[in-house]
């Protein structure tokens, strides 16, 4: 069966607003890259979906913007051909190498662990909140930025249940953030 991961960016205070940690640096570009390449497979609700085919789809011309970064466009590949899975209640279709997941959630996601393939890694704030409480999450990887943002939705709010971690791996970048990569103590589903 392949894992679950649920990767993403959270501040000191556990802010996890795209816009509430810093800008990614060339060596956490890589190091997001590397994460990237790992999964087969990501999944998605409609919210961040659309946030990341807006910054990352490659655009029709097969050019990538100016503003991107020659150290961005590794991960603007890598998240441009992997297979994506969106839940969403108010779309109707989806593109960008993508598929809507229908029916119960948790039948679904089981569904798509039980595939063939490496990794699905889950993003966002609200879809891995409903994983979490499912109990269908494998590993948890955040990368803790050197910042208190102060406001903004914070990582898990409104977990049902606690969930007892334990730390497998730690990496720490030259900017003072520090990614941190935890298996729940009772394995997932």
């Amino acid at each position: 069966m392949r894992p679950l991961r649920y990767s993403i960016n959270t501040t000191l205070d556990g802010c996890c607003h795209h816009e509430a940690g810093l800008p990614p640096d060339e060596e956490s570009m890589g190091y997001w890259t590397a994460q990237m390449q790992r999964a087969d497979a990501l999944l998605f609700g409609r919210v961040t979906y659309q946030m990341m085919e807006q910054a990352w789809r490659r655009p029709a011309s097969g050019q990538w913007p100016d503003w991107m970064d020659e150290w961005e466009i590794p991960f603007a590949e890598a998240i441009d051909q992997t297979r994506k899975y969106v839940v969403s209640s108010t779309l109707n279709t989806v593109d960008w190498n993508a598929e809507l997941v229908v029916g119960d959630l948790e039948q679904a996601v089981c569904r798509l662990k039980q595939g063939s393939g490496t990794e699905i890694s889950v993003g966002g704030v609200t879809l891995p909140l409903a994983l979490a409480d499912l109990g269908l999450i494998d590993e948890y990887e955040f990368v803790v930025q050197p910042v208190l943002a102060g406001h903004g939705p914070t990582l898990l709010a409104g977990l049902r249940h606690r969930i007892e971690l334990e730390l497998v791996d730690r990496t720490e970048f030259r900017s003072g953030a520090v990614a941190l990569k935890y298996r729940p103590a009772q394995p997932a589903r």
